[in-house]
């Protein structure tokens, strides 16, 4: 059985300026503090953490929606690729931010999520608080 879990946080910043974060290599490895490569073009690859998450884009909808095929090198030799969701909704003090992370290896789930919670979420809230 794969996990899933969804996560939401509102950050200080307009959709339109969270979707270029999420998606923009230099400006992951900037509020990341770690070498992320990637772009805003459906089909293109993406790396982050120096290669510890990689993935693929499957749907970009600007300033919306993006779907990406997810994984780390913690999967377990031969498993498919995640999924990862994000919904960005304008709010009172920025952006909804919804992540919908599914097919998860059994057993990882809840360490993906402190992690984005502890590794993208807090590091987004202070880079957009600057």
């Amino acid at each position: 059985m794969m996990d899933h879990f969804e996560i939401t946080t509102v950050l200080p910043a307009p959709p339109e300026t969270v979707f270029r974060a999420w998606l923009d290599g230099a400006i992951v490895t900037e509020f990341t503090g770690s070498p992320a490569q990637g772009d805003d073009q459906p089909g293109s690859p993406f790396t982050a953490w120096d290669g510890y998450i990689s993935g693929k884009n499957l749907e970009i909808v600007p300033p919306q929606r993006i779907l990406q095929d997810w994984r780390t090198t913690e999967f377990p030799e031969g498993a498919p690729a995640s999924r990862l969701e994000i919904t960005l909704e304008p709010h009172p003090e920025g952006t909804l931010l919804r992540l919908a992370h599914s097919e998860i290896p059994e057993g990882q789930g809840e360490d993906y999520r402190i992690g984005w919670e502890d590794f993208y979420f807090a590091p987004l809230r202070l880079h957009f608080s600057k």
